[in-house]
């Protein structure tokens, strides 16, 4: 076996960055900018009145003083002349500040009469223009990021009607055993449902991959072998259940068939202890362990910190650190990744029920709690390191 850490670099040897693409401003939310993007323009491009009001070139104005008023400004349509002393322009939200003004009265402070206004006893002292670039200047720049709809209004206003984003990685998910039957059917004895690959294919849905659901696979060479070549061409493959060393785990020997190129199996983990990877192929492959839950905790553990990598973001796990609710014994040779509730004051409660088969458990949980090999006895209150766990 080898460590978690060691197993996580293995791992990302194995993956490229994706290829960079063309996507149009109303697909980019939740796509990642692969590169930064400079601004066209200043934004706003032109002084502009952030009230509607009349513009002046008074930078004094007193209760009683009076303007005649020479024209109008209105969004897109600009007034042509220049203000000068004595004179306003009616002028509207968003419009340009004529040459000239140096201040926009607002119109509540103004009464008029034609072509005549009087400011009145009470003058809001702000001036009320938004300088040319008062938002950003042309050039600034947005950085490789996953884009949120903030982001993309940024863009967009930068000038930007397409963004070059990282490619979405094609994640083929394979769900083997004589076991399995889709959710809905009815169960014979000896049958369960497939729930794993389900959840995977949400989890790396959600987080910037094109996850495929593959037909189940039978527990014999031939029908894994077919099932390999259906995942052909993904840029990474994640099989669920017969990574171990059973007589009916057929992973391994299947895939090696197929020309897999073993990277390692095994790691000092619970739960996920019979992990492989390797390269097949164009293609990554991740072996799972069959327990649903081992397969949800590989993938916060490995696939989603892959998939990130591939991206070109930040691959780290994030982690946070909380106090114990109850005493937790010894924990054993391997790194333990242990279900728990996060209370929300800065404690936790660990599940007394930690078995790999308990996925009602781990619907409970929302951290995983992060026990190093041979970490020692803790007590309540204990500081402890946990994963919180993703949508």
């Amino acid at each position: 076996m080898i460590s978690v850490e060691d197993a996580t670099a293995r791992l990302f040897s194995l993956v490229d960055p994706m290829p960079v693409e063309e996507v149009g401003l109303a697909d980019a939310m939740g796509r990642v900018l692969a590169r930064p993007i400079a601004a066209n323009h200043a934004q706003p491009p032109f002084a502009a009145s952030a009230m509607d009001g009349y513009a002046v070139t008074d930078l004094d104005p007193a209760p009683g003083d009076r303007f005649r008023v020479i024209g109008e400004a209105a969004a897109g349509r600009p007034f042509a002349g220049t203000v000068a002393i004595g004179e306003a322009v009616r002028i509207f939200t968003g419009a340009v500040v004529p040459e000239g003004a140096t201040r926009v009265i607002i119109q509540e402070d103004v009464s008029r009469d034609g072509d005549r206004i009087t400011l009145g006893d009470a003058l809001d002292p702000s001036t009320y223009i938004r300088p040319a670039g008062g938002d950003f200047d042309a050039g600034f720049r947005l950085g490789p990021r996953r884009l949120g709809s903030r982001d993309i209004a940024l863009a967009a206003s930068m000038g930007h009607s397409v963004l070059p984003c990282a490619k979405r990685p094609d994640v083929a998910i394979l769900m083997t055993g004589d076991e399995l039957r889709a959710p809905g059917q009815d169960l014979a004895p000896g049958e369960i449902v497939a729930s794993n690959g389900y959840g995977l294919a949400a989890m790396l849905g959600a987080h910037g991959a094109i996850p495929r659901i593959l037909p189940f696979a039978r527990d014999t060479p031939e029908s894994l072998a077919t099932a390999f070549d259906l995942a052909r061409g993904a840029d990474l493959i994640v099989t669920i259940g017969g990574a171990s060393v059973g007589d009916h785990d057929l992973i391994a020997q299947t895939a090696g068939t197929a020309g897999l190129d073993l990277a390692f199996h095994k790691v000092a983990m619970r739960p996920g202890k019979p992990l492989l990877a390797g390269r097949l192929d164009n293609s990554t492959l991740i072996g799972l362990p069959g327990n649903p839950v081992s397969a949800m905790v590989c993938g916060v553990v490995f696939i989603l910190p892959t998939i990130r990598l591939m991206l070109g973001l930040d691959p780290s796990v994030p982690t946070v650190e909380r106090r114990l609710g109850d005493p937790l014994s010894e924990n054993g040779p391997r790194q333990h990744y242990m279900r728990a509730r996060d209370l929300g004051d800065g404690t936790c409660a660990v599940d007394a029920r930690q078995d790999s088969a308990l996925l009602g458990v781990l619907a409970r949980s929302d951290i995983l709690v992060l026990r190093p090999p041979g970490d020692p006895a803790r007590a309540a209150g204990d500081v402890v390191t946990a994963i919180p766990f993703p949508h």
